[in-house]
């Protein structure tokens, strides 16, 4: 007889063989500590509980038994999940935990039966995320071996409820759990158990962090291509979950899905939480990846009477980028957006890109973009913009990020009015002939408290087919510190819209002004606002005012949308124009990004046409 003892994290096994072959577990002392060989007076539903918080937090509990249901055996966040396969029946309680063994690889194999003791922590992923219930500090005793698994819950149609979350007014950490009643409260009632999918639709691409969204409910505001529209506050999807893979990637790459792909079959796995989007699947068995043949098309092309104008972000292109960056940006504007006649980007990061060296010119950013899309066979575009002062507009620091202006001097010319700097404000003044603008490149308001720390609109005049055409490309304050929608705040709250909101009525403030001068003027306001088209930011803008939302006007309701995140497709770019357009435009979003896994950039541009037969020309001298 001999014993051989075998390590893991927080106990030492040792292993008995026995003369018929059998081999059992017996505990020995780890750091002090016995691992259980019995079972205790509790169960995995006891420290579960029936709220998101265990009952026993902080607070060591012996011998729970369970069976290993997968492992977590990489990074820093290294452990397994074990689920009872008995279970109280109180649909409130889950029946599964997960053992956290921190950078050190648990030795345990799924279908081990395992008796665990350990310390009840909840592990929150930031501040306003829910908690994760887990055991640190653990130690067990494996019984046996090569156990069947419990048997999975299958998410169908009707599995998670519809209605998204209970409208609490502040914490639910603490409220009773109604799994039948609320989506958030189901996933928290099943947390660490095993769920399913089956034949499960893509409703958002595979990420740089290998993962991807599925949605439960097939039906739920299908977008045209597949995608689950996000069309108010009171709906964000409820059947949305997202996928990531325990799998080995050497053995199973995660599959490069788009959005209206399928995973067919059994996708299977523990339900865990994430801060990247709240609850998950965990995938030990993954389904196969199926396309479904999402195409990037062309808009139409641009009529000899219309001026083409779009809106572009970016995302952080700097004039230290690779080539490939701005060729793939370029192959984009030629092939897909048309080469537009007067472009508005956002996002145009400083020549030194995000080094913080007090670079803020973004003369090599431009060249390097007007260059690659002349080489891609696009027109040889002219640009503007106006620097910002070092770390004042956002971003990523050092980066100083901008709007700027393209276009086509063969289309458009750009009216220069000089002295437009980093701090002076754009005037509207009454011309002979109509409105002109004091600076043109110009920013608006630069020096108001509403721009702290974000991009400044910036303000265009340009002549196109003999109209005058003013625009106006912004880059609203982002959601950063916005509550989750997954969050323990119910309803979430949205703090950074009180920033947008006055920069919304800022921006408001100078169309009123040259629409006083001129009624008639053709305005467009245009670019990331970084809200809904249902949002305050926008009513600000349209409501009962001189701006229209062709997107609103001219689209379907489930086509409003050129940005996905978290399995929400949704609108945070626009282009508004004045009631005097609304009329003589047509509208469209060019779909080449955000349903993409393989993007250029996380939002999709959008293309505006003006019709210029519809409307007389000014006299200009």
């Amino acid at each position: 007889m001999s014993l051989t003892p075998h390590r893991t994290t927080g106990v030492v096994l040792a292993a008995m063989a026995l003369g018929a072959g059998l081999v059992a577990a017996v505990p020995a002392l780890a750091d002090g500590e016995q691992a259980p060989t019995e079972p205790g007076d509790l169960r995995v539903h006891d420290v579960q509980g029936t709220t998101r918080t265990s009952p026993l937090v902080g607070e060591e509990v012996t011998g729970l038994p369970g069976v290993v249901t997968a492992i977590a055996g990489f990074g820093s966040a290294q452990g397994f999940w074990f689920q009872d396969p008995e279970g109280d029946d109180d649909p409130r309680t889950s029946e599964a935990l997960f053992v956290f063994t921190g950078s050190t690889t648990p030795d345990v194999e799924v279908g081990d039966e395992v008796l665990v003791s350990g310390r009840v922590s909840e592990y929150s992923p930031q501040e306003d995320a829910q908690t994760i219930t887990q055991l640190d500090q653990a130690s067990w005793n494996v019984v046996s071996s090569g156990n069947e698994l419990p048997e999975s819950v299958l998410l169908e149609e009707d599995t998670v409820p519809e209605a998204y979350a209970p409208d609490h007014g502040g914490d639910i950490s603490e409220l009773e759990l109604e799994p039948d009643a609320y989506a958030l409260d189901f996933w928290a009632a099943h947390e660490h158990m095993r769920v399913r999918v089956e034949d499960a639709p893509v409703i958002a691409p595979t990420d740089g962090y290998d993962a991807l969204w599925v949605t439960t409910r097939a039906d739920e505001n299908t977008t045209a291509n597949g995608g689950a529209h996000y069309g108010s506050y009171d709906d964000p999807n409820s059947g949305r979950v997202k996928i990531e893979s325990l799998v080995d990637h050497a053995e199973r790459p995660f599959p490069e899905a788009n959005v209206g792909d399928t995973l067919t079959g059994v996708t299977e796995g523990p339900v865990y939480y994430s801060r990247f989007g709240g609850h998950l699947i965990r995938a030990t068995t993954l389904g196969e990846h199926v396309t479904g043949d999402l195409e990037r098309r062309p808009v139409r092309e641009t009529e000899r009477h219309e001026v083409s104008v779009a809106t572009y972000n970016v995302e952080n292109l700097g004039g230290t980028d690779d080539q490939a960056d701005f060729d793939a940006l370029a192959e984009g504007f030629v092939e897909y957006v048309g080469s537009p006649d007067i472009v508005g980007l956002e996002e145009i990061q400083d020549d030194s890109g995000e080094s913080d060296d007090g670079v803020v010119d973004a003369g090599l950013t431009l060249d390097r973009l007007v260059d690659a899309i002349a080489t891609a066979g696009g027109p040889s575009y002219e640009w503007r913009q106006i620097s910002p002062e070092d770390k004042q507009d956002g971003g990523v620091p050092g980066g100083n990020i901008r709007n700027a202006f393209l276009f086509n001097p063969d289309r458009a010319r750009f009216v220069d009015v000089a002295g437009g700097d980093a701090t002076t404000a754009v005037e509207v003044v009454e011309g002979e002939d109509g409105a002109e603008l004091s600076v043109s490149p110009g920013r608006i308001s630069p020096e108001d408290e509403a721009w702290e720390e974000s991009r400044k609109p910036l303000v265009g005049h340009f002549r196109a087919l003999n109209r005058d055409v003013y625009v106006v490309t912004n880059h609203f304050n982002s959601k950063g510190g916005d509550e989750a929608l997954h969050g323990v705040q119910q309803p979430p709250n949205r703090s950074s819209e009180t920033q947008r909101g006055a920069q919304a009525e800022l921006v408001r403030e100078f169309a009123d002004e040259l629409l006083a001068v001129d009624p008639d003027a053709n305005l467009v306001v245009m670019g990331d606002l970084n809200d809904f088209q249902f949002s305050h930011t926008l009513d600000i803008l349209t409501g009962d005012g001189p701006l229209t939302n062709p997107m609103v006007d001219l689209l379907e309701p489930t086509e409003g949308y050129n940005y996905v995140f978290d399995g929400n497709s949704q609108a945070l770019d626009h282009i508004l124009v004045n009631e005097a357009l609304a009329g003589r435009v047509d509208y469209e979003v060019v779909r080449i990004n955000s349903e993409f896994h393989d993007q250029v950039s996380d939002h999709d541009p959008q293309v505006l046409w003006i019709d210029t037969r519809r409307s007389t020309p000014p006299h200009r001298g």
